[in-house]
């Protein structure tokens, strides 16, 4: 039987007794429709995982008490921080789900030239706070510990000056250029633009920053397909794939 995983953004200790909220209760009750003594693993995106018990079930809260802290290390050996354009409908929501199984450490939203998704305010907010949430989930069910950070919404002119990484990368279907593994690297950023691409403008101004431009092969890919299939190439060059 396969045992439920719950991220808690609490500090956790062995043999503690721990009440969850509403929401987490919710789940537990009436999703995944828990009893009292039914096994847990919880983790709070630090690095490890305890072994948890449900200890009382009531109408809308969960008491659980944890056991024995685990040390389990998913993570990639690559650090990769994902610059992706906004996307129209539920698109951004699938890559981040994915970029997160496929163990993307950071995700950054970004605007450019052609993004005709525009976001600010309340809506934004929401938005960054669905998405982490989004991440969350992914890690409860893909068995990672550490949660990706969804950072703040970004200009892409912008991200190429600050972001830090040993290689830098941009996803450019027009270039001849294809990745070079030779060289091992821990660290990586990869911009990829919006449903139209990125402008010249951009991509040469990613390459003044110190990106490389890079091509997936000889077909145009959708903007929730590229990133996906970049992801799993760097994984498999500098990764654990």
């Amino acid at each position: 039987m396969r045992i439920s995983r719950l991220f808690i953004n609490t500090t956790l200790s062995p043999n503690a007794l721990i009440s969850l909220d509403e929401k987490a209760s919710h789940y537990l009750i009436n999703v995944l429709r828990l009893k009292s003594n039914a096994p847990l693993v919880v983790f709070n995106g630090h690095g490890n995982q305890y072994n948890a018990t449900i200890e009382t079930v009531e109408k809308k809260t969960v008491t659980i008490r944890t056991k024995d802290c685990v040390a389990v290390n998913n993570e990639s050996p690559l650090s990769i921080h994902l610059g992706i354009a906004l996307s129209k409908g539920d698109r951004m929501d699938w890559i981040i789900q994915k970029a997160t199984e496929l163990g993307v450490t950071a995700i950054t939203p970004l605007t450019s030239e052609r993004s005709e998704v525009k976001l600010k305010g309340a809506r934004l907010e929401k938005k960054l706070q669905h998405w982490q949430q989004i991440a969350i989930s992914a890690c409860e069910q893909c068995g990672r510990n550490r949660v990706p950070a969804i950072h703040a919404l970004s200009i892409a002119d912008d991200w190429v000056k600050t972001v830090n990484a040993e290689r830098k990368l941009v996803l450019h279907h027009r270039t001849e250029q294809t990745i070079d593994a030779t060289r091992h690297i821990a660290s990586a950023a990869l911009l990829i633009g919006p449903e139209g691409g990125l402008s010249e403008r951009e991509i040469n101004a990613a390459e003044q920053q110190g990106f490389a431009a890079l091509r997936l092969g000889p077909r145009v890919l959708r903007t929730e397909t590229a990133p996906l299939a970049a992801i799993t190439l760097l994984q498999h060059s500098w990764g654990d794939m």
